[in-house]
Parts: structure tokens; sequence; C-alpha cells
């Protein structure tokens, strides 16, 4: 069965911002270890938890059902 896009948006939304909390203290312990590669592996985590979180904002609001 398909999901709809609200579905589908609440999932994007809420895994997006787990991804980016989950990236912002791996960029914050690389900071804190001094550890470059650490830093910019969870920036880039983050950033992705972000662009899927605002996906997921875009699919509810393009819900036409709602």
């Amino acid at each position: 069965m398909d999901k709809d896009l609200n579905t589908r948006g609440v999932e994007n939304q809420v895994k997006g911002s787990a991804k980016e909390m989950i990236g912002k203290v791996r960029g914050d312990l690389g900071d804190a270890t001094d550890n470059a590669s650490e830093h910019i592996k969870g920036r880039k985590e983050q950033l992705e938890g972000k662009i899927q979180k605002n996906f997921g904002k875009g699919e509810r609001k393009a819900d036409i059902d709602e």
C-alpha cells in the first residue's frame, strides 16, 4: 500500500530531525576531540538531516488530501 504524501512527509521530518541531531552531536564531538574528519562527517550528516526534514515539510504541504 502506498503511503500518502502527508505520511511520508511526517516520516521524513522525523528521520531528518534525528539525523540532524546525531550529526550535530558527531560534529561537536569532533570539535571537542580536535578530530577534523569527525567534525566534517558530523556537519555533513547534520546538513543531510536538515534537507530531509525540509523535504518532509514540503511533502506535507503538497498533500492535496489535507
